[in-house]
């Protein structure tokens, strides 16, 4: 089993003996998450950390959806809800890259990608300046911050 995954679990025992019931409801369904995507596919499997926190990052990323859905319905203690469930899953991720470091890690990308061609990539081979990125990114940025770094390196 993962340590993420074996993490969550024995901090929802800890959630459930201290009576913190909306800790408790996001690891809930944070496992249940995790379980359903273990038995996707044609065979059931055991997830990776690397897989547990894709899930994970899927769940925030779902719960700031929510809160912004709930904040233009001008319902804020909804939207509080959410933000404060996405926080408890934000516990569990990775630290976010700040802008600099984002920014360097882009022109790292884009030079390798540059050598490997042997000239300077436009904006056809921004997918594979991507990939090169999202590889050394490894999940502490939102895709949409790093394809933003990109196109600024490529100028696009």
């Amino acid at each position: 089993m993962s340590e993420l995954k074996e993490r969550l679990r024995t901090d929802l025992t800890a959630a459930i003996k201290q009576r913190e019931t909306t800790r408790t409801g996001v690891l809930r369904m944070a496992l249940s998450a995790i379980g359903a995507e273990e038995v996707s596919g044609k065979e059931a499997r055991e997830l990776s950390d690397e897989e547990v926190r894709a899930v994970l990052s899927k769940e925030v990323k779902k719960r700031d959806e929510s809160a912004a859905a709930f904040d233009s319905a001008e319902r804020p203690d909804q939207a509080a809800s959410e933000r404060a469930e996405g926080e408890i899953l934000r516990e569990y991720l990775p630290a976010q890259l700040d802008d600099a470091e984002l920014t360097r890690l882009a022109r790292e990308a884009v030079s390798e990608v540059a050598e490997e061609l042997g000239e300077a990539p436009g904006p056809k081979q921004m997918g594979q300046v991507m990939k090169a990125a999202n590889a050394k990114v490894e999940g502490r940025a939102e895709g949409g911050r790093v394809a933003a770094a990109v196109k600024a390196e490529l100028g696009v």
